[in-house]
């Protein structure tokens, strides 16, 4: 029995804990790990197994080194971590991190999700129910259907009310992918054929919706965190505006260009959006900046953004160790008034990629690798010297995010830390990053997601 007003001790933490994913995500989480004083337990794939990073770590290979045959094999996951003890499973990002299914496999099994729960991410999964629920927050929304397309009739008759051009998109849709614009009549009914037929290839789903396309916007996201007593808070906003593809490439907080008056309203109706939904754990709400100022709710991602440092940097809060916490029943170990934004931070991915060959993944084996070291910068890594990149996987080898006063601070510091990285054997994408950062495009705001600001050189 507790004495009268006071709160019930916080349950214990977990003694072990899966780390589902690999390469820098498995780094990190390790580490969150690591200050909680919990035995993290490494899931690998064949491929990844010896690798660096894996050293000192106890680990479980799951299979073969396809993604199919190891990171979204979600059979072998879950027995992976019962029969090493696991009591939790953290899924990273990617893979199976938002797979509903695989959040419920966890729990049927007695394994903690770090994440949402399987219902809150099956709603938000599903673009229209998500649409509903922010809409009935007071979010404001990208005018387009009410719901899943009945036809190509209706999308024709959706078009003619919100206005050319407009945007086909997979109910079940991401990272591009079933996906079509029609700027005319005409044009509809090739770009439903056309979106259908790929959201069915990709995602076992045909379903589309249709909103108007928002030409010359910047993409705004908003880092929320909440636990399962109904606190929710949000550690501001990120600008990923600067795409290729619809993968970002340099994420930034604050945003340079969001009206203040927008931002706080919308953070405030953010806020209000996860709570009024039971969200709990970490979880970012995507929208679009239109040429009028007024954001405008794409999509919920219900797990951890690669970009999640960005905002880490500029409130000193751990979410990694936030979500754990939270997922062991604690409750959040701040408040929105203790949440103090400071500075400037911008995030660079940096991938093995060839980009005088569009950007063309480039894996084999780096022969030498030195990463830049400031008290202003932040180095997110798996990778060594004489570490293989895998054929099989996103070939990112490093996030790098710089802090500043200042946004031109936050850059100049990035531009230094770019030079000084050394990366042997495989060619990066540092030379775009650089390009970007040094264009007059970027330093003045004058870009949106229909370009990349100084890409390609003159």
């Amino acid at each position: 029995m507790t004495a009268r007003g006071s709160l019930p001790a916080a349950p214990p933490l977990f003694r072990r804990l899966m780390v589902g994913n690999r390469g820098e995500v498995a780094v990190r989480i390790s580490r969150a790990c690591d200050a909680l004083g919990i035995t993290p337990v490494l899931a690998v794939s064949a491929a990844d197994r010896g690798a660096a990073y894996t050293q000192g770590r106890e680990t479980v290979c799951l299979g073969g080194p396809r993604s199919t045959q190891s990171y979204l094999d979600m059979r072998a996951i879950v027995q992976a971590a019962r029969q090493s003890e696991c009591s939790a499973l953290h899924p990273g990002w990617g893979f199976l991190s938002e797979n509903p299914v695989f959040a419920a496999l966890c729990e049927a099994h007695g394994v903690t999700f770090i994440g949402p729960p399987a219902h809150a991410m099956h709603r938000m999964g599903k673009k229209t129910p998500a649409k509903a629920a922010m809409r009935a927050a007071g979010l404001q929304l990208i005018p387009g259907s009410d719901g899943i397309l009945a036809s190509v009739e209706e999308a024709q008759a959706v078009a003619e009310r919100v206005g050319y051009p407009v945007l086909l998109k997979a109910e079940s849709g991401g990272g591009g992918r079933g996906m079509r614009i029609a700027r005319g009549p005409d044009e509809v009914a090739g770009a439903y054929a056309d979106a259908q037929a790929e959201a069915s290839a990709a995602f076992a789903d045909g379903r589309l919706y249709l909103e108007r396309l928002i030409e010359g916007g910047r993409h705004i996201e908003i880092q929320i965190l909440a636990d399962r007593y109904g606190h929710v808070i949000h550690l501001g906003e990120r600008d990923c505006t600067v795409q290729r593809n619809h993968q970002k490439l340099i994420e930034e907080s604050p945003s340079p260009v969001l009206p203040e008056l927008e931002r706080s309203r919308t953070l405030a109706a953010a806020v209000r959006a996860a709570a009024s939904i039971g969200y709990v754990g970490a979880g970012t709400m995507e929208f679009l900046l239109d040429q009028g100022g007024t954001l405008r709710f794409m999509e919920m991602n219900t797990r951890l953004q690669v970009e999640h440092c960005v905002s880490e940097q500029r409130s000193g809060v751990d979410l990694v160790i936030e979500q754990i916490r939270v997922a062991a029943g604690h409750r959040l170990s701040l408040r929105q008034q203790d949440i103090v934004l400071r500075g400037h931070a911008i995030e660079c991915r940096i991938n093995a990629e060839d980009t005088t060959q569009n950007f063309r993944p480039a894996p084999g084996r780096i022969t030498r690798w030195h990463a830049p070291a400031s008290e202003h910068l932040r180095v997110d890594t798996h990778v060594q010297s004489g570490y293989e990149v895998p054929p099989h996987y996103d070939s990112l080898l490093c996030k790098l995010i710089a802090s500043g006063d200042t946004r031109d601070q936050a850059i100049e510091r990035m531009i230094a830390a770019l030079t000084d990285l050394v990366c042997e054997g495989v060619p990066t994408t540092v030379p775009v990053h650089l390009a970007i950062l040094r264009s007059p495009a970027f330093r003045d705001n004058h870009y949106d997601t229909r370009s990349i600001p100084g890409w390609p050189p003159a």
